[in-house]
């Protein structure tokens, strides 16, 4: 007999009113203070040993910010100043409401080229793209939602930042070579290029090339074996500024009669960005029209899910990254980017995301706190106040040469040799979301990636791993089905199927006719409706082949679904302590184990 009989009968519930209340007692707590506002945690901590190491970190990591952020405002198809305007208002909020020391938040690649085919030439929606991104990802946070995250795996990741890395390089081809182009995607890139071959620019192309090959070798200084360490490790992480400083001086000493040698990203607006809210009206570039709100966030389209998505993904795969051990707090770290695309956007920003370049740079300048940012945004700041003028002799075979090298870094080379020599298969949806986002767009390539990962999931779920083993016991033949894990409603019917075709199938063969099933469930822990009324109909179907069922040692939980469905089945749940035991209260007999035959449908 099972030892708690009364809870067959008897669903436990969840006890809602007694979380909500535990849920606001906690909110009030210093604990929830330190969770929604980490600032209050770290700064009474705070030393001032630090702010030296934050201070190199900060300016460190701002000359690398930018001129990336230059450059991804072109990859956006902005003006280069929308770039800078995305670069410091993140660092400021991280401050108060990030958790890892290391982060640092501001346009990225793969964000500006999510952003592009939504801007169509007005700036307008970009910066409207980056509050309502803020806000759905702030109450995605407060939700408690972080945990979706858990449903995108690695090879999907991986494939994705291998297809962005790919088609970021390969939109910045036509600029490192001086070729003027519009095109837009991975194979209308490379066709464009070799089409126009012909009107490759000699000076744009050596530069190009060589800022790339300087910028590879740059990164190998900090492993120099002689000299300061130091100096050479901090010379390598500003390698970016070193490289925009060469080729503005070589752009303004080689120019002659007013005519420059190389192409250049053009003028940037000088002066602070204007403190306004995210335009929700605008107009329309090509015939005048007045468009508001509602035609805007039509013409954003998908972007209000791939964003948001994009964003969160790439800032939390960042955070997890450089947590050095801490476990990430996803739900919190959405809410920190939220407000950050949300306070961003009255800057004209467009949205933004964590790092992974800039935030290594920080975490090997020695960077102690989230403090380091407003170092990093004060830079930036300076950068827009009085250096505007200066930036418009960048080459834009410089900014390209940037790009790209920082693309041969983005790709995680370890991590699909992982993939590769740790489980095969997992190589198909890291192919599929390649090819996908490669030869389609990025946002619906992940979205595929994710939709065909999710089939394994089904895959796997409709079909339960369980052991069939059939014995003779005192003359009697005997099916044990020993089920391993869960089992859900998509693999009920499949259990069923495999059960009785294995009944019938041994049956027709002739010899000793299978009158007895027993389904081991002890490591069940629940199932639903769906399967206990299959196990219902099983047992009815076993009935018309003159076999019977019992249910031997299933859990409370999991047999008590079936009781309540249906009081007269609880009679085939038997409890006992071993097999032997349960056989010789079903045939009053002596235990006699012989001959036995199993099929392994685990698998």
């Amino acid at each position: 007999m099972c030892d708690n009989e009364d809870d067959l009968y008897r669903e436990r519930l969840p006890n809602v009113c007694g979380a909500v209340g535990s849920k606001a007692r906690s909110c009030c707590s210093m604990r929830s203070v330190h969770r929604y506002l980490p600032v209050t945690d770290w700064l009474p901590k705070y030393q001032w040993n630090f702010l030296a190491m934050d201070l190199v970190a900060g300016l460190t990591v701002g000359l690398t910010a930018v001129p990336q952020a230059i450059a991804y405002g072109a990859v956006a198809n902005l003006p280069p100043a929308y770039g800078l305007y995305s670069a410091f208002m993140g660092g400021f909020v991280y401050i108060l409401l990030g958790t890892c020391k290391d982060i640092t938040v501001g346009p990225t690649a793969i964000m500006s080229l999510m952003v592009q085919p939504y801007v169509d030439g007005n700036p307008a929606y970009a910066v409207l793209l980056c509050f309502l991104s803020g806000c759905i990802i702030t109450i995605m946070g407060l939700l408690n939602l972080g945990v979706l995250m858990r449903f995108i795996s690695v090879p999907v990741t991986t494939g994705f930042t291998l297809a962005a890395a790919l088609t970021i390089a390969t939109g910045q081809v036509n600029s490192l070579f001086g070729i003027s182009s519009s095109a837009n995607g991975f194979l209308n890139t490379w066709i464009h290029f070799f089409s126009h071959i012909t009107h490759v620019r000699r000076n744009d192309a050596i530069l190009g090339c060589s800022t790339l090959v300087l910028l590879l070798l740059m990164r190998q200084l900090k492993d120099l074996p002689f000299g300061i360490k130091s100096v050479w490790k901090y010379i390598s992480l500003a390698r970016n500024a070193v490289a925009v400083l060469i080729g503005i001086l070589l752009c303004y000493l080689l120019k002659k009669d007013g005519k420059l040698p190389f192409l250049v990203s053009g003028s940037i607006t000088p002066g602070l960005p204007p403190f306004k809210p995210p335009p929700f009206h605008t107009e329309d570039t090509t015939t005048g029209e007045i468009l508001n709100f509602g035609d805007m966030v039509s013409h954003i389209g998908s972007g209000l899910a791939t964003i948001p998505l994009l964003s969160i993904l790439e800032s939390i795969a960042v955070a997890k990254a450089f947590s050095k051990g801490k476990i990430v707090d996803a739900s919190q770290e959405m809410i920190a980017l939220g407000v950050s695309n949300i306070l961003s956007s009255f800057f004209s920003s467009m949205p933004i995301t964590g790092s992974f370049s800039r935030t290594a740079i920080n975490n090997a300048s020695g960077v102690r706190t989230p403090l380091g940012g407003a170092f990093t945004g004060a830079l930036v700041l300076m950068t827009l106040a009085f250096l505007t003028s200066t930036f418009a002799y960048i080459p834009k075979a410089t900014l390209a040469a940037i790009i790209i090298a920082a693309m041969f870094f983005m790709v995680e080379y370890e991590t699909i040799g992982e993939i590769w020599r740790a489980k095969k298969r997992d190589m198909l949806p890291f192919l599929v979301t390649v090819l996908s986002c490669v030869f389609w767009t990025l946002e619906f390539g992940m979205v595929v990636g994710i939709a065909f990962n999710a089939l394994f999931l089904l895959y796997k779920s409709m079909k339960p791993q369980f052991h069939l083993e059939t014995q003779k016991f005192n003359g009697i033949e005997v099916t044990m089905a020993d089920l391993k894990g869960s089992v859900d409603y998509a693999a009920a019917e499949y259990l069923k199927m495999s059960i009785v075709s294995h009944v019938t199938e041994r049956n027709s063969v002739g010899g000793t006719a299978i009158t007895l099933v027993v389904i081991k469930g002890h490591e069940i822990a629940s199932i639903d409706t769906t399967v206990a009324l299959n196990l219902k109909s099983l047992r009815e179907d076993l009935a018309l082949l003159k076999c019977d069922m019992i249910c031997w040692n299933w859990s409370i939980p999991a047999a008590g679904v079936v009781c309540r469905m249906d009081r007269k089945l609880r009679s085939m749940f038997k409890y006992s302590k071993s097999f032997p035991d349960l056989m010789q209260t079903m045939t009053n007999g002596e235990p006699a184990a012989v001959s036995c035959i199993a099929v392994d449908l685990s698998q």
